[in-house]
């Protein structure tokens, strides 16, 4: 491109705009297939967002679901949608957990699965930003909270003594290894070891332990709507947000007996972006 077309394009912009793009994205779900018929599962931050996407595959799968977080109303509310149970729970509020856990065998009629979801992101402007109070926040709900609520879960699952496969999926992210200095993602690269480390610690007795790192996916942290028209976003790899129902369908296939095989695995649901983080 010679100096004179980029003047006029340059210009072309100026007066303009930078021309809008639209952006297309072919999702695929599968069908029902009763794949996790007669699972009993906890997702925590099952109210709404990813959490709400995966309770309701995991429904349509043949499982029977529990839904946790802290709004009372909206748990009952997608409850309802659902067609699941649901408790509330506050996951920085660890001296909680036994009674949670032991609620939620109750209700369920045992335990197999516990979805580690629930989290948050403040979206600080960089490392000097972060202020102490944020960066408890995150550890706290992020990684502490999932930490001793995986123990209880392991706890009560060893002392039940029953044979059956018992998996524990965390909700991890592609900022886990694109190198973040901001405490949301420093949580995230602490959970995938510690999905790595429970995965060669309980391998032998019966649980499996693995993770999904979404890209950025349309929810309320990232203030987007999965109705919303637009799902353009510059920083994934084709420019579109990602849809939670595509990240739900990962979730199912790692809580399915198909994927027995697999342990110890964070499985990046982004296109590759992580492959070479410098692509965005």
């Amino acid at each position: 491109m010679n100096i004179k077309e980029i003047i006029k394009r340059s210009l072309r912009y100026i007066f303009k705009g930078i021309p809008k793009v639209t952006v297309v994205a072919n999702v695929y779900y599968t069908s029902s297939s009763t794949c996790l018929k007669g699972k009993r599962i906890i997702v925590t931050g099952g109210g709404r967002g990813l959490g709400f996407s995966m309770a309701k595959k995991f429904c349509e799968e043949g499982a029977k679901v529990l839904i946790a977080g802290r709004n009372e109303e909206t748990l009952r509310k997608s409850a309802s949608e659902i067609g699941c149970e649901f408790l509330t729970l506050d996951v920085q509020d660890t001296a909680s957990f036994g009674k949670f856990i032991a609620d939620a065998d109750q209700k369920l009629g045992g335990l197999d699965c516990l979805v580690n979801n629930a989290g948050i992101s403040l979206h600080e402007d960089g490392f000097l930003a972060v202020k102490p109070e944020q960066f408890d926040a995150q550890v706290s709900t992020n990684l502490k909270g999932a930490f001793f609520l995986t123990q209880s879960f392991v706890e009560k699952c060893k002392i039940e003594g029953n044979n059956s496969m018992k998996n524990v999926l965390f909700t991890s992210s592609e900022t886990s290894m694109t190198v973040d200095e901001r405490p949301y993602g420093l949580t995230k690269a602490a959970m995938n070891s510690l999905v790595q480390g429970l995965a060669y610690r309980f391998v032998n007795d019966g649980f499996r332990i693995n993770a999904v790192a979404p890209g950025i996916t349309m929810s309320d942290m990232v203030g987007k709507s999965k109705d919303d028209a637009d799902i353009s976003c510059p920083y994934n790899i084709t420019n579109r947000y990602y849809f939670p129902e595509e990240v739900a369908e990962v979730a199912c296939f790692l809580l399915s007996d198909v994927s027995n095989c697999l342990n110890g695995q964070i499985l990046f649901c982004n296109e590759g972006k992580t492959i070479n983080a410098r692509w965005k």
